[in-house]
């Protein structure tokens, strides 16, 4: 038989507050479940959300609560009671940033969790504001533009992997590289958040997995325990997303080969290439398409596979002449731009510029 619940003080907790927000966290024992207490003020959370103003304005009956009662409480220390289907954690938080501001940062899986359980619970109270900067800031991971794209892939690359420890111990632990969470856990948060802007960039980074260690599920990225950890399987819409995507990376890579850098073996490198250099030039351009076609794998990724055959011309002076370098440099920032502009489409999405209106604007 389920035992009575127990009242713990959360945080925060404000002697002065006039209402008592409760949310159960389960226990490691199936019969036994712990309250946790949230004391508040009205005026504050009413004024950032009208689902919490309306559920203050509810009527309650006026009979009060004690440990040793086990009827639905309504009041207690004279403040009214109001149940809370969330997550302890979650609440705790989102009305901490309610009152001081939501700190968001990517030092970390759990800075993933915050956001998440933020993100969740904003889009359930309708608190427009730390919805938009849980999204902004989850934006600057999984971008929507090609420099963030950049920006992370460099941080991903130059940054240690981090020790990793579940706060219930349930599970081992693991070193986790960046950005720490894996991105089957990314598209599930904005599915259950309605965020479309970051399904893209996800998706991209998942296709980078082969499809067998996806349906293992033993990333230790995927086995990491906490509260707010989105479900980490994938879901049919996304497998569907993966595979165009695969598919498409695959196609990208070599057109760029085949295409973008072999079309200067075949023809001319440059209109403006001097007399004596096209040669040389042709030479080396048919030199660099044998090296890139034997030096892919399948989980190349084409946005630094073209990034760096665009610093490698770039710099060599003494096989390409200033003209060829200056437009192949070109040409392959503009393919690359290109194929970033597609990965909504692939993923039947709204074009970047759309999504960025409706969710970030």
């Amino acid at each position: 038989m389920p035992s009575r619940p127990i009242i713990t003080r959360g945080d925060p907790w404000f002697e002065d507050g006039n209402i008592i927000l409760i949310a159960r966290e389960e226990s490691s024992a199936p019969s036994e479940a712990n309250s946790i207490g949230l004391r508040v003020h009205k005026g504050v959370l009413s004024r950032h959300s009208e689902v919490f103003q309306g559920m203050f304005e509810l009527s309650q009956p006026d009979t009060t609560y004690d440990n040793d009662n086990d009827n639905e409480l309504s009041r207690y220390e004279g403040c009214q009671v109001i149940s809370m289907y969330d997550i302890p954690i979650e609440l705790s938080n989102l009305v901490k940033a309610l009152y001081d501001g939501a700190i968001f940062k990517n030092r970390s899986v759990d800075d993933f969790f915050y956001l998440a359980g933020i993100l969740r619970l904003s889009t359930k109270y309708f608190i427009t504001h730390l919805r938009a900067q849980a999204v902004k800031h989850l934006t600057q991971t999984w971008s929507h533009d090609l420099k963030g794209h950049d920006t992370m892939l460099e941080l991903a690359i130059r940054t240690p992997p981090l020790l990793y420890e579940s706060p219930d111990s349930s599970s081992p632990a693991n070193k986790l590289s960046y950005p720490y969470v894996h991105p089957i856990h990314v598209l599930n948060l904005a599915r259950s958040t309605n965020v479309q802007i970051v399904i893209p960039s996800a998706i991209y980074f998942l296709s980078l997995y082969p499809l067998a260690d996806i349906l293992r599920a033993d990333h230790p990225k995927l086995q990491v325990s906490h509260p707010s950890k989105p479900d980490s399987s994938l879901q049919p819409p996304d497998l569907a997303r993966y595979t165009l995507m695969f598919q498409r990376r695959l196609d990208g890579i070599l057109d760029f080969i085949n295409n973008v850098v072999g079309d200067r073996v075949s023809s001319s490198p440059g209109s403006s290439c001097p007399n004596g250099s096209q040669k040389t030039c042709t030479k080396n351009f048919q030199r660099l398409r044998t090296r890139l076609a034997t030096s892919w794998v399948i989980r190349t990724g084409p946005f630094n596979f073209i990034a760096q055959t665009i610093s490698s011309v770039s710099q060599d002076s003494d096989g390409f002449c200033a003209a060829c370098r200056e437009t192949f440099v070109k040409d392959a920032g503009t393919y690359r731009e290109n194929f970033w502009a597609e990965l909504p489409l692939v993923c039947g999405l709204p074009e970047w510029d759309v999504m960025k209106k409706e969710e970030l604007s």
